[in-house]
């Protein structure tokens, strides 16, 4: 039997009505309780700032400098990226923080990567790209594959350039560092298709297999269409977790009691997902000390 995987995201962002943040210290603690309740991955968001109109702005630790981080002060879990944003970064740098972050981790990280996207407004206020995205990504990846897996890139494209680019310094993983891509639709599950090891998508309105199973129809079609064994891609879904209220309270967030919540996520594997990230909600300490029961329970069915 295919092992299932729990993987549970650090809560970089702020959050609430009175946009609360997590400092250093907690996350921190945060981390070391995600791994002594045995999550296979601990992951740092690639978010920046978001604007709402119904709401003051949502600011966030910076992904990549958190990822290092965690890496830093755990020990046995891995350590993810979910997922970096091509959009933010120059690809090439992209593929050096990855192999700098599997140094720091001491080889235990996994490049999660993804398009990026313009909304809601942190592009613009950036000054990032708004256009073409997915034109970019596409470049971007003829740079940082052949980065990641054979430690040089020579492209020039329309957006991005590598330069009889080398990778150097390599981690003690050169060429073999996993790689996940992000991407709800089907072309982040091509791109997955292409070059990934695992593909990753995340709920939107339902937190329940009528909106996500379909995905897996959808990467296995482009799996035979593209000549690729299914078997050999881990299929990732990330959904909100709120241990801290009753279930079934909002559709798309998964809550309720350690063997509600066990009960829920067992059904994603059933679906034919190989690994869930948990979003926590609230991103306390008092949810991380929730969760941990719940990990329990899913690992020992």
């Amino acid at each position: 039997m295919t092992t299932f995987e729990l993987g549970i995201v650090m809560p970089v962002g702020q959050f609430g009505p009175q946009r609360s943040t997590a400092g250093w210290p907690d996350i921190r603690r945060m981390a070391g309780m995600a791994e002594a309740a045995g999550f296979d991955t601990i992951w740092t968001p690639d978010e920046l700032l978001w604007r709402a109109d119904d709401g003051p702005p949502q600011g966030y630790w910076e992904g990549i400098s958190m990822a290092g981080a965690v890496a830093a002060v755990t020990s046995r879990a891995k350590v993810g990226t979910w997922v970096m944003s091509a959009l933010h970064r120059n690809p090439g740098i992209i593929a050096k923080a990855a192999e700098t972050l599997d140094e720091i981790s001491g080889g235990r990280f996994v490049f999660g990567l993804g398009a990026g996207h313009e909304w809601p407004g942190q592009a613009r206020a950036f000054g990032l790209p708004e256009d073409r995205i997915f034109a970019r990504f596409e470049e971007a990846l003829q740079v940082i594959i052949p980065l990641l897996r054979e430690g040089r890139a020579d492209f020039e494209g329309t957006f991005h350039a590598a330069r009889d680019l080398l990778a150097a310094p390599r981690g003690p993983r050169a060429g073999a560092i996993p790689l996940l891509i992000g991407g709800n639709g089907p072309k982040g599950q091509r791109h997955a298709v292409h070059h990934a090891d695992i593909w990753s998508g995340y709920v939107e309105a339902r937190a329940d297999v009528d909106e996500v199973g379909p995905r897996i129809t959808s990467l296995e079609a482009i799996c035979a269409e593209e000549g690729r064994d299914p078997a050999t891609i881990g299929r990732s879904i990330g959904v909100v977790v709120n241990p801290l209220v009753p279930a079934g309270q909002r559709q798309h967030v998964v809550s309720g009691s350690p063997a509600e919540i066990a009960d829920s996520l067992r059904t994603f594997a059933d679906a034919g997902y190989t690994q869930v990230e948990i979003m926590p909600s609230p991103g306390t300490i008092e949810a991380f000390e929730r969760l941990a029961p719940v990990v329990e329970l899913v690992k020992g069915a």
